[in-house]
């Protein structure tokens, strides 16, 4: 396909434009284009229903199919999963922030398509199907920066959740596998959600010490900090069941000693 079609790599732009450029559909995470042989992949992390993600340089793409399981022959998953034979070019967008579409470039499929378990817009477990992607020019346009940004801005919106939404989702975005992706350095995606809920559920006391949280912040909240009791960077899962709230202290004790009595006391405490 013609560069013409292409942004530049790292551009910024609404969602009218794709659709001018790519003469494609206005809605939706897959757009195909006949007209210009060409399908647009939508990575948005602003919506709450499933959030793909990067394990290194490889994105893992949720397909088409909000409630029920997903079939790998539906409209666009047909055309992803055949994307190599097609003669289709398929080009990424990701969204950290609403109505802003950065163009990361032109993907294919690096593996087969697989199955996994995710719920559905209505709540229920239902199968998907997951395609690993990977950047042709291989340069990732988002920075740590934005990375952060974004972080912190989901941090913001957790903490003004009841304690039952905060459980919701939670339970909803809680991962085996910790998004981790390479930008100006080896990043990982720890799941905002997942943390306030471990926080909130200490109700205001270390786990370890079990002594009050040493201060509160300026909304008067204790403060603690979130702790993955197997390290996520030694493969440990992004869940509830993995994640503690712990006073600073305790929390630099854990990555200094990770002693194994304290670890016992608190996959305890998580079951």
């Amino acid at each position: 396909m013609s560069n013409i079609l292409e942004f530049k790599i790292g551009e910024t732009v609404t969602n009218a434009e794709i659709v001018a450029r790519f003469k494609c559909g206005n809605m939706g995470g897959m757009r195909r284009s006949k007209s210009t042989n060409s399908l647009v992949i939508i990575s948005d992390h602003t919506k709450g229903l499933y959030d793909d993600k990067w394990l290194g340089n490889i994105l893992h793409y949720t397909g088409m199919g909000k409630i029920g399981d997903q079939d790998l022959f539906f409209m666009q998953n047909k055309t992803l999963a055949e994307s190599e034979i097609n003669g289709i070019t398929v080009h990424l967008f990701e969204v950290l922030e609403a109505t802003k579409y950065m163009y990361l470039g032109v993907v294919s499929l690096v593996d087969k398509p697989y199955k996994a378990e995710q719920k559905g817009n209505d709540g229920n477990i239902r199968k998907v199907w997951i395609f690993p992607l990977k950047l042709k020019n291989d340069i990732q346009a988002i920075t740590d920066t934005e990375i952060n940004d974004f972080i912190k801005e989901k941090e913001k919106i957790a903490e003004k959740l009841s304690f039952l939404e905060l459980q919701k989702l939670a339970k909803q975005n809680e991962s085996e596998k910790v998004s981790r992706r390479i930008v100006s350095s080896n990043l990982y995606i720890r799941d905002p959600f997942v943390a306030e809920f471990a926080k909130r559920r200490a109700n205001g006391k270390c786990q370890l010490c079990d002594e009050v949280a040493p201060f509160t912040k300026y909304d008067g909240v204790p403060y603690l900090e979130s702790h993955h009791i197997d390290w996520v960077s030694a493969g440990g899962s992004d869940t509830i069941e993995n994640t503690v709230a712990l006073c600073p202290n305790c929390h630099r004790k854990m990555h200094i000693l990770n002693l194994p009595s304290d670890i016992e006391k608190l996959k305890t405490l998580t079951k």
